[in-house]
């Protein structure tokens, strides 16, 4: 290292695994990204992406200062101007149209953004919109539905410990690759091996051999769309063969009969008819799992994206808790965060139903309307109508069902802003667009993913190097935003502009301290020996505060400190299912999607060190389904469903089960209008422009972007 650099500790914020990151730094140029080994939780494993975090800061394509569409294009403005000119729009949109007419998109980043998360709650409360809408309903939302119904919370979400157990079943997630999602956990790769070391065995249950699946101890391919029958044999063979084993949670369950009755109607025998899977693979499945003394069933991305998304969710967490896998070591268990955001009652409990989208009805959950439902709500008169778009750290139309749809529709707004860096396929269609500074360049601590980690630790990470004195963080755009739509007339103005000298002085590092304090880890006590901010900053690369304990029933939010086996929403759903039983599909395949260890969001296509190499948008399909459409490798293909149709090349490969084919998300960046070369030369194209936005799962809301039928048909055939 050279004698004029120095050294930066802090977390990678580019997905949920939290790896710790040395940063090599002279002056405010970043030389050099290392994993950190002395960080305790991710021991100096990284993945490829941490060392985008160095790229996103360099790239020439990234936007640092505000712009604004004019008749002759692009126009740099100064920060007052913009803030000016957006909060008047938004004022005179809802004052014209009522509260609602000005709707909000927030992206999966504002996750690994403490300032986003801190401010942006309240500038959400300020614009006073029922039209909220953020990428929780591509995603995880089954699981905090599932929570909320079973546990009394949205948030408490219960983890895998999988560095205890000895028996690990994987459902539609390749923890290899995403190193955890609703389990952050670095270096999945040795913790695999470290199971199977120990004696234990991995299952891996998906349509696609993943790279998670080539280091199991099993595979079973299983027909996208039909896991909730699996789940539901699981359990019918646990209650016929007496394997129920409640332990400390006896007492603190109800709703155990009305599951029981459930099973009974859904044999093994079924199971195998649906899924593909042997009869006696599932019996034998559920027997080792079930008499194994620690073992733990996770289901994610593929589970929870698909027609039956939540039930699936509450199944599996029904199948760990009858079989004494439940806030047990090795099993399901719940973390001790040491920024409690439950505690703090920073997050609602996940209410449901309070209002629904105008055109299907589709309830809210946790204050947001399903994503899928957001271009129709734009498009469709009347009151109520989204006339003014604000998306943060979003790119919809590339990651949300029928994008082209999404794209017509934000071509009709009034008005668009954008707090974003990229000129990419959903900003270009912006009024103004607001950038925030690049991740690297921000303090961070995780709100949300020590949450959701496989053992409880602490790490806040202080931002490498002042901000240039003409950028801006998120949190102080969102606070600038927040000011001006609350100044009204001479008090409110004096009032707000009151709050935000308080807020802008104690910022979110200020804010993290206090509810650090009072955590489950620190104390109030301005002598004690607490955990806070303080300490943290002592300690750049972490602490570690041990595994995850036992914390049931004490620490059930339902008032009656309940475990509810069987919520009504979920019960109510079951007959939807009863009805799925005899329908038939018209199409030979069905879609799904798959992750690259180099590829998590559209934003990342932009490094080339992450983009280059071999074409990775393809369509994954079995050779024997490619000998059927005369397909070879890197033939085109064309795949259409009800909502249109993509072009790209075939990939050939066992992999993948017949009848299915993979298509990764995230790409399609040949749109015109954008600036973000790396990926433009990359283009791929969007999976999302043939999901169905009317396909969801109406028992949470969250979209199908899994198990979609869709058919075939070679661009090349007659070249063979």
């Amino acid at each position: 290292m050279s004698p004029t650099s120095e050294l930066h500790y802090r977390s990678c914020n580019l997905c949920e695994a939290m790896c710790g990151i040395e940063v090599e730094l002279q002056g405010r140029s970043i030389k050099s990204i290392r994993g950190d080994k002395n960080d305790p939780f991710s021991k100096g494993h990284i993945c490829p992406k941490a060392l985008a975090l160095k790229d996103l800061y360099d790239d020439p394509d990234r936007l640092t200062r505000p712009q604004k569409k004019t008749p002759e294009g692009w126009k740099e403005i100064s920060w007052d101007e913009a803030f000016d000119e957006v909060a008047r729009r938004l004022k005179q949109t809802q004052k014209q149209h009522g509260k609602d007419a000005v709707g909000v998109y927030l992206g999966n980043p504002n996750v690994h953004n403490l300032g986003a998360l801190l401010f942006g709650v309240q500038f959400l409360r300020v614009l006073r919109t029922k039209n909220r809408y953020s990428a929780t309903s591509v995603d995880q939302l089954p699981h905090m539905f599932v929570a909320s119904q079973m546990f009394g919370h949205q948030l408490f979400m219960p983890i895998p410990d999988i560095d205890r157990t000895r028996f690990w079943v994987i459902m539609g997630g390749n923890p290899v690759v995403s190193n955890g999602s609703i389990m952050s956990s670095p270096d999945v790769k040795r913790r695999l091996k470290d199971i199977q070391k120990r004696g234990g065995q991995v299952i891996v249950i998906d349509p696609r051999r993943t790279q998670t699946a080539a280091l199991a101890d099993q595979h079973h391919f299983i027909t996208p769309g039909t896991d909730v029958f699996l789940l539901l044999a699981v359990l019918h063979i646990i209650f016929r063969d007496d394997l129920v084993r409640l332990g400390h949670l006896q007492d603190c369950l109800k709703g155990l009969d009305e599951v029981r009755t459930l099973a009974q109607a859904y044999p093994p025998s079924l199971a195998s008819e649906k899924t593909g899977i042997k009869e006696e693979d599932i019996e034998q499945l559920a027997h080792t799992f079930a008499k194994t003394e620690s073992a733990v069933w996770y289901g994610r991305m593929g589970v929870s994206t698909q027609s039956f998304g939540a039930m699936c969710q509450w199944l599996i967490n029904v199948i760990n808790i009858v079989t004494g896998h439940f806030d047990t070591p090795g099993g399901l268990m719940f973390t001790s965060p040491a920024f409690d955001l439950i505690e703090a009652k920073l997050a609602g409990r996940g209410r449901t139903g309070r209002w629904t989208t105008r055109k299907r009805q589709l309830p809210e959950f946790g204050g947001e309307l399903p994503t899928s439902a957001l271009a129709e709500e734009i498009l469709t008169e009347g009151e109520g109508q989204i006339k003014a778009m604000i998306t943060v750290a979003g790119n919809p139309i590339l990651t949300t069902p029928n994008g082209t749809q999404l794209e017509r529709a934000f071509e009709t707004l009034d008005f668009l802003v954008c707090v974003d860096f990229y000129l990419n396929e959903t900003t270009r269609h912006a009024d103004i667009i607001l950038p925030p500074v690049s991740p690297i360049e921000r303090e961070h601590y995780d709100m949300i993913f020590h949450h959701l980690a496989i053992r409880n630790t602490a790490k806040y990470s202080e931002a490498p190097f002042p901000r240039d004195k003409d950028a801006r963080h998120d949190w102080e755009i969102l606070l600038a935003l927040q000011t001006r739509m609350e100044s009204r007339d001479f008090f409110s103005t004096v009032r707000a502009k009151l709050q935000k000298r308080l807020l802008t002085r104690l910022g979110p590092a200020g804010i993290l301290d206090i509810m650090l304090r009072k955590g489950p880890h620190g104390s109030l006590n301005p002598f004690g020996k607490g955990l806070n901010l303080k300490q943290l900053k002592k300690q750049p690369q972490g602490i570690d505060l041990g595994p995850l304990e036992s914390r049931l029933p004490k620490a059930l939010i339902h008032k009656d400190k309940h475990i509810d086996l069987a919520p009504a929403p979920l019960i109510e759903d079951t007959h939807r299912l009863e009805q799925s039983i005899k329908a038939t599909s018209e199409t030979k395949f069905r879609l799904i999607g798959r992750r690259h260890l180099r590829s998590n969001n559209s934003w990342l296509h932009n490094s080339e060190r992450l983009v280059k190499g071999k074409e990775r948008c393809t369509a994954l399909i079995h050779p024997e389904d490619g000998k059927g459409l005369g397909l070879q490798n890197g033939d085109m293909v064309k795949i259409t469903s009800r909502t249109g149709s993509i072009q790209l090349p075939v990939e050939l490969s066992e992999d993948v089960m017949c009848g299915v084919v993979s298509v990764p998300h995230g790409w399609g960046h040949h749109r015109e209008g954008t600036n973000w070369k790396t990926a433009e030369a990359h283009a791929g194209v969007s999976v999302n422009d043939i999901t169905d936005e009317l396909q969801i799962d109406p028992c949470c809301g969250n979209a199908v972007l899994n198990g979609i039928d869709v058919t075939l048909r070679s661009l090349d055939s007659s070249q063979h």
